[in-house]
């Protein structure tokens, strides 16, 4: 029996979205929101942009990752269990410029996120060329644990002066992601809360934490996946007693703060990190094969 099958795979699979969290260089696990797709075999497919590589770069170096499955907007599903599946990627180095191999995918994408369509258009092809530009990523599960849902108690409360509560109040519940013993990466959906410091965490039984490096995502996405936002608080995870506590070093916020200029900027972000990815691998930027998504687009229409 492969690992996953002792997940409720129904719920896996009605998932919109996902946290994947990879390690940095220093080890801070830093985790994102990003769309799965389970294959036939076992293993987990997803894909990032050149824009964003930061975790194909990481998993070159250790492959250790781990997903939680914990957000169900836009799944159809009222209460979904948590599930967290920790594994071993691999992320060759090879750009893909069009859907060959992974077909199944973008028509996922495509199906659930009906925005990006537009996306292979003529007048936005310029544009969003960057977004065709993945590479893929291939995790293996090792484990799977199981967690009833999570159901967010009291209100988010601000705190003036430390960093990151601002945008931890914005949302009901995050994700911590943390190591444990061995190094590899855990996960776990929590209500930061505020304290001396820090914030205030719980961390499940069968999460297997312990103090390093860690980070607190927070995010959204509508029920097709747009007007996505995020915030990830990087820190440190202490022991206070017998509750933790994250110090918060650090504010990312990639897809900006709300702002309408925000659009504007990280399409120049994306562009130029594009570009870098490319340079440092002496690399002109390969043309996208907009005739095989134009053609995944009208499959996905015509349904």
């Amino acid at each position: 029996m492969a690992v996953l099958d002792s997940a409720p795979l129904d719920v896996l699979d009605a998932y919109r979205t996902c946290e994947f969290v990879t390690l940095a260089k220093d080890g801070t696990p830093l985790v994102w929101p990003t769309a799965v797709q389970r294959r036939p075999d076992g293993t987990l497919l997803l894909s990032t942009s050149l824009a964003f590589a930061q975790k194909a770069l990481n998993i070159r170096r250790d492959g250790r990752v781990a997903l939680l499955f914990s957000d169900p907007t836009g799944s159809g599903l009222d209460s979904a269990p948590e599930v967290f599946v920790g594994g071993r990627a691999v992320c060759p180095d090879e750009i893909r410029t069009g859907p060959q191999g992974a077909e199944d995918y973008w028509r996922m994408l495509f199906e659930r996120q009906p925005h990006s369509r537009a996306y292979v258009s003529v007048p936005l092809r310029r544009m969003m060329a960057w977004y065709y530009l993945r590479l893929l990523i291939t995790v293996t599960p090792e484990q799977v644990v199981v967690r009833e849902p999570f159901v967010p108690s009291g209100a988010p409360v601000p705190a003036a002066g430390l960093l990151g509560a601002d945008r931890l109040a914005r949302y009901a519940s995050a994700v911590l992601a943390a190591r444990d013993a061995s190094g590899a990466p855990v996960l776990a959906r929590t209500r930061p809360v505020p304290a001396d410091g820090g914030f205030a965490v719980a961390v499940p039984a069968d999460c297997a934490a312990v103090p390093g490096p860690a980070s607190l995502l927070a995010h959204r996405h509508d029920e097709k996946i747009n007007n996505m936002q995020n915030a990830l608080v990087r820190g440190e995870l202490r022991r206070a007693g017998e509750s933790w506590l994250l110090v918060p070093e650090r504010v990312v916020e990639p897809m900006g703060s709300g702002r309408p200029t925000d659009a504007f900027k990280v399409l120049g972000h994306t562009r130029r990190a594009t570009a870098r990815y490319l340079e440092r691998r002496g690399l002109a930027q390969p043309p996208v094969q907009w005739a095989e998504f134009k053609a995944l687009v009208a499959q996905v229409k015509a349904r």
